[in-house]
């Protein structure tokens, strides 16, 4: 009997030392966590000059070109189901033309919602 009691009255004190703590989740969707800079979302490609290193770099292949008759680089495609968001991509680009948004809602129904089309270099 004694035992149970003890029991109770843990739970209690327990239920106490919680009761006036912050909560650590957040009511998602209405508040939203504050991202760090360093955070890696869906990328972005502005001013890409076509010299496909991102392409080498991807570990998982996400990135792919299309080549005109010249060539060059016509467009490319991120494939965001492939996508391991690593930021290499980023980070080789010789004229920084990717960007790692802080966009991280990725959530679709459609599949090909996740491919990201780009036209070609300069």
């Amino acid at each position: 009997m004694i035992k149970g009691l003890w029991a109770l009255l843990d739970g209690h004190l327990t239920v106490l030392k919680h009761l006036f703590k912050r909560p650590v989740t957040l009511e998602y969707p209405e508040k939203k966590r504050t991202l760090n800079d360093e955070f890696r979302g869906k990328p972005e490609v502005d001013g890409c000059i076509g010299c496909g290193v991102c392409k080498k770099v991807c570990p998982s292949g996400a990135i792919n070109f299309t080549k005109n008759e010249n060539g060059k680089i016509n467009s490319y495609t991120f494939d965001l189901k492939k996508c391991i968001f690593c930021g290499n991509c980023k980070y080789y680009c010789p004229v920084s033309a990717i960007k790692m948004t802080k966009d991280y809602e990725l959530a679709t129904t459609e599949k090909d919602d996740l491919k990201l089309n780009y036209k070609g270099g300069r």
